[in-house]
């Protein structure tokens, strides 16, 4: 069966394809998946059992809705296009119970939908990318994990080691709070229309909040983008002002070092220096 001609195809195996006639609006960044296979792939990643709380942002033309619907029952899902909304409300019913709520996914609290805890999944737009997982992670004590189609570069990055070109501050913030994971590359022949850059499935799963208790995500915002605002700077640079040599030499950092050898825990100890001394800058 030719995937681009259909959105979906009937899980029920009788192979009769539905397809919706909505047209990709550039304005919400639409690519809708329309290979079965991709479709099926991520599924077996998701591993979704009856009983779960699945929230699905960006259901688009159901490729992974139905198919969800079908293993596990019911789902909510988050969609801001009142046309596929009213559509899926349509066409869901054949295959389970989907509660739908027509909003920015932007500005949903996670952490209010209940039952948790929940596992998320989606299509992101690449416009919204970035924002939405960190805001996804403003509820991570509410999130098992998370599964997202996103530009494959922007995984590259939220995976990245140090010591990679593609290590940054997307890298260190994200590896902060969660356990990261690379999983397939999904072709641009995979949409429709297809996007002119590759994707790539990633799961994320929110480290346990004993481990992160401590940590202050803002000042470790702070000292991140300050180190990584002049890549190309050693540390002694790039932090002046915020850490001293000495203080850097004391946590085992070479003030010499380029941002983008950092680990993580480097990271977090810097942060935490920093904001130990916040009151004594305040006060000179």
């Amino acid at each position: 069966m030719n995937a681009e001609a259909n959105a979906y195809t009937n899980a029920h195996g009788d192979g009769t394809p539905r397809k919706s006639d909505h047209t990709a609006r550039k304005r919400f960044g639409q690519n809708f998946l329309a290979d079965e296979g991709v479709a099926a792939a991520i599924l077996s990643a998701i591993a979704p059992r009856p009983g779960e709380h699945v929230v699905e942002i960006g259901p688009g033309q159901g490729a992974l809705t139905f198919p969800l619907l079908e293993r596990i029952g019911a789902l909510t899902a988050i969609e801001l296009d009142r046309d596929l909304a009213r559509w899926l409300r349509k066409e869901s019913p054949r295959f389970g119970t989907l509660e739908l709520i027509e909003a920015d996914a932007l500005t949903v609290d996670l952490g209010a939908l209940r039952p948790s805890p929940l596992r998320i999944v989606g299509n992101l737009p690449y416009n919204i990318s970035t924002p939405m997982l960190f805001h996804a992670l403003t509820h991570a004590d509410a999130i098992t994990d998370m599964h997202f189609m996103l530009q494959r570069e922007v995984v590259d990055r939220m995976a990245a080691a140090p010591g990679s070109k593609t290590y940054g501050r997307l890298s260190v913030m994200l590896q902060a709070r969660c356990r990261i994971e690379a999983l397939l590359a999904v072709p641009s022949g995979a949409f429709r229309p297809a996007p002119k850059v590759e994707s790539a499935v990633v799961r994320l799963v929110p480290l346990p909040a004993a481990d992160i208790a401590d940590t202050d995500f803002a000042a470790l915002d702070r000292v991140v983008r300050a180190g990584f605002g002049m890549r190309r700077k050693t540390l002694h640079n790039a932090l002046a002002g915020l850490i001293g040599d000495s203080r850097m030499r004391a946590l085992g950092v070479d003030p010499a070092a380029r941002a983008e050898t950092l680990p993580v825990s480097s990271w977090l100890a810097l942060a935490d220096e920093w904001a130990a001394h916040a009151g004594e800058r305040a006060a000179t």
